[in-house]
């Protein structure tokens, strides 16, 4: 079976031939090749991202930018003074036919709870004439120039529909006469200027204070003619002395000086003790409470005369001088000129 074998002629002890194999030559390298594109951004674009990651560089490129050029556009439009001109005209023209409509306009005002005389002074502040725009009526400033009114106490003022404007006015009511160097005025009862009088007889209903600075405690006097109960129809009215305290004046010249301090409860004492002694009931010109622990009543001038009478001493008369004494100086004084 050998012998019949070709390919075991010659070849020694092994079977085929191995396959020969070519090996591929290498291709030749191409001079003319472009070189292939760095996927990598450059320098200059990594930091142009990293720029846009932050919040403020966005705002700034998507808002900031976009407004400056629209503001650079518009000053270079209203650079022109006719531009401008045209563009305020316009504008002023919407703006009147839109405030002059029939639903904006005031035709009529109403006031409530104000004399005659407030009433008056009232429509004369309206700073236009009716019928006009409620653009035109400033509400805020019209109340401050009502308050300043003094016998105005509150005003509330609104546009109602209709083209109403309505005004309800609360007046101060006066509660005592204030008597000083300039004349007489009516006060509330917070001492608050009302309105001034030419005699006391157009309101003789009131009680009268007196004296500078009297007005800056007027609660203080109304509550002291308050506590006047019982003697209040013999009361003609409060002083204040010195700016500091009262003197409560009655009739017949009597005179209490309350103090400083407590006027109320020293009143109320003096009360007490005409109560249980019926002490202004007899002849007593002044009493002195200014000092709480040592009340001094000062007598009138027929007490007085009738305690020096009875002590055999000559009476006095108003000036604090013996009357006899008083005759012979003014005789001897006659016979000297004589």
């Amino acid at each position: 079976m050998q012998g019949l074998n070709p390919f075991h002629r010659g070849h020694g002890d092994g079977g085929r031939p191995a396959p020969v194999r070519h090996v591929p030559a290498r291709p030749a390298p191409a001079l003319n090749r472009a070189p292939r594109r760095d996927p990598a951004p450059s320098r200059l674009a990594y930091r142009l991202n990293r720029m846009m990651l932050r919040p403020l560089v966005r705002r700034l490129v998507h808002i900031g930018l976009p407004a400056f050029l629209a503001a650079m556009v518009a000053g270079l439009w209203l650079s022109d003074e006719t531009r401008r001109a045209n563009l305020t005209g316009g504008i002023n023209a919407i703006v009147d036919r839109i405030q002059h409509r029939e639903e904006f306009m005031v035709k009529m005002m109403t006031i409530e709870g104000a004399s005659p005389v407030v009433d008056k002074g009232l429509r004369a502040m309206l700073p236009v004439d009716l019928p006009a725009s409620s653009f035109d009526i400033d509400l805020e400033k019209l109340r401050e120039r009502v308050l300043k009114l003094d016998a105005v106490e509150a005003v509330d003022l609104r546009i109602k529909p209709g083209g109403v404007l309505s005004a309800v006015v609360t007046e101060r009511v006066p509660v005592v006469l204030w008597r000083h160097a300039r004349g007489i005025e009516l006060l509330d009862k917070t001492g608050h200027r009302v309105a001034s009088v030419t005699s006391r007889e157009v309101r003789g209903d009131l009680p009268i204070i007196a004296g500078e600075g009297a007005d800056l405690a007027a609660p203080e006097a109304l509550a002291l003619i308050d506590a006047a109960g019982p003697i209040l129809p013999r009361l003609r009215g409060l002083e204040r002395i010195g700016e500091r305290r009262w003197d409560l004046v009655l009739d017949r010249g009597q005179r209490i000086k309350l103090p400083e301090d407590k006027a109320l409860q020293a009143l109320e004492r003096a009360i007490a003790l005409d109560r249980a002694q019926d002490m202004f009931e007899r002849d007593i010109a002044v009493i002195d409470l200014r000092q709480e622990a040592r009340p001094v009543v000062r007598l009138g001038l027929e007490a007085q005369n009738a305690i020096r009478r009875a002590r055999g001493q000559p009476e006095i008369g108003p000036d604090g001088k013996p009357v006899e004494a008083a005759g012979k100086s003014g005789g001897k004084s006659t016979k000297k000129s004589g």
